[in-house]
């Protein structure tokens, strides 16, 4: 009876939390697209000023590191700042989104040659979190071009956002796995099974919106309290490295409002129950 009772109280507790998302969302509904794409597009228009900013810095370390010359290391930075900067924009203003997200992957991807990110374990999981927030914003361009040009038959069409709504969301949860650290201290381990909880969820797809509003609750407290970079002086190599990583990490949380906003998708637990 006991454990009755719990079960009860415990799908109370989830009941009335699931209520409360439900009421934000309502309210919210029309903002949260554009709050989340700002959120996700602001860890490349971040980078790309800082490539106008520190032009001579970027294009030093690629021609030192490289040893590739002056004019690839400028090529290199060119690239970058403006295709970053065009990429936003794009997204933003809902123009050509497909080639503004390619252009963007097509950074992420040379950005993780160039600075060596493939051989560094914690920043490829943040790109790969990152390329999961691009994927979302597909998904979303594929869902805005349906309602233009509904009941026009498309073949293929609703799979593709299904198969890019369920990879983005698990690429997605790579961020959160990146801050895991493996302490045997209560709130490090509490932390750590909250999360490791929480990614589960959004990963199967189960409790999606409520386990996703959860998430960017947790990641923008650990963000503000890791990631502090407004408390360095300008010319100090800590406030790079922090306000690269908030950027980031706002950049995953604008991609978890997207899945709160677009919905888990075929591709999850919440959609079968809907058919059981």
């Amino acid at each position: 009876m006991a454990r009755q009772a719990g079960g009860f109280q415990y799908n109370e507790y989830l009941s009335k939390a699931e209520d409360v998302a439900d009421q934000i969302l309502r309210h919210g509904k029309h903002v949260l697209p554009h709050v989340a794409r700002f959120c996700l597009i602001s860890t490349f228009f971040e980078d790309g000023i800082r490539m106008w900013f520190q032009w001579g810095e970027q294009r030093d370390y690629i021609e030192q590191t490289w040893n590739c010359g002056s004019f690839l290391s400028v090529l290199f930075v060119l690239f970058n700042l403006i295709a970053q900067l065009g990429g936003c924009i794009m997204i933003l203003s809902r123009q050509k989104v497909e080639i503004a997200v390619g252009v963007l992957f097509s950074v992420v991807l040379i950005q993780t040659l160039g600075y060596s990110i493939l051989w560094d374990f914690k920043f490829l999981l943040r790109n790969l979190a990152l390329c999961g927030g691009l994927l979302l914003i597909l998904a979303e361009a594929r869902s805005e071009q349906k309602s233009l040009f509904a009941g026009v038959p498309s073949v293929g069409g609703n799979t593709t956002k299904t198969y890019l709504q369920v990879t983005g969301r698990v690429l997605l949860v790579f961020m959160f796995a990146t801050l895991i650290r493996f302490q045997f201290v209560f709130s490090y381990v509490l932390l750590d099974t909250v999360g490791t909880v929480l990614m589960i969820l959004v990963t199967i797809g189960f409790k999606t919106k409520l386990a996703s509003l959860a998430l960017v609750v947790l990641l923008s407290c650990l963000n503000v309290y890791l990631n502090p970079f407004w408390v360095f002086n300008a010319d100090s190599p800590m406030r790079d490295f922090l306000k690269y990583d908030f950027f980031q990490t706002m950049s995953v949380i604008g991609g978890l409002l997207l899945v709160v906003a677009l919905g888990p998708g075929g591709v999850s637990v919440d959609d079968y129950k809907k058919k059981w």
